[in-house]
């Protein structure tokens, strides 16, 4: 199968730290495999609502169709490798990355879709620039998108980190960038495992 990457892009200002590393990093595909870059604030998602237990709604959801929703749900399903570009906002994921993964919650309630089967063929990648030059700072965000992977399970390429805090630094980060040019060159990409071991939750 023809690799396409989806690559969502999730900062609160435009060519940051983030994105450049990320476009660092993708200069290095080859020329044969399809790039799509989505910038969630271009295509805001609305607040996300948890209807599995509301008995006034049906827990199946439709599909959704012709709206930012359905966009994103394309996009990710069209592609073999998703790779979450966020910032590290408060040692995590920024809102908008984060309101992004809590709607693939609710594609797991589309019947038809079988998300979590179309998922588990895929590979999730994440790019982050922080401040902190102590990049275990960055942990809770790899964390959650290991077990994001995990859960479905889905191959995971790790994350690549950069240092930067005004606009450009980044590109100062000479280890950061030499990272950059292998980073999606892994070749058998495991299958993401929880850390403490097996996941078991009540539906």
């Amino acid at each position: 199968m023809t690799r396409s990457f989806l690559f969502v892009h999730g900062s609160a200002r435009k060519q940051g730290n983030t994105e450049l590393l990320a476009r660092k990093a993708a200069e290095q595909l080859p020329s044969d495999v399809e790039q799509r870059w989505i910038d969630l604030a271009d295509h805001p998602l609305p607040d996300f609502q948890d209807l599995r237990h509301d008995d006034s709604h049906p827990r199946a959801r439709p599909r959704p169709e012709g709206d930012t929703e359905a966009l994103l749900l394309e996009a990710t399903l069209a592609a073999t490798d998703i790779v979450i570009a966020s910032p590290l906002y408060w040692y995590s994921l920024s809102a908008t990355t984060k309101r992004y993964l809590d709607f693939w919650d609710a594609w797991l309630e589309v019947p038809e879709l079988d998300f979590k089967a179309e998922m588990a063929k895929r590979t999730l990648w994440g790019v982050t620039a922080l401040a902190d030059r102590n990049e275990a700072a960055a942990d809770p965000l790899v964390g959650t998108l290991l077990n994001t992977a995990a859960f479905f399970p889905m191959r995971f390429g790790g994350v690549l980190l950069g240092n930067g805090t005004r606009p450009g630094h980044v590109l100062n980060d000479t280890e950061a960038l030499a990272r950059a040019k292998t980073f999606f060159a892994q070749e058998d990409v495991p299958v993401a495992q929880f850390p403490f071991g097996t996941s078991s939750y009540d539906e």
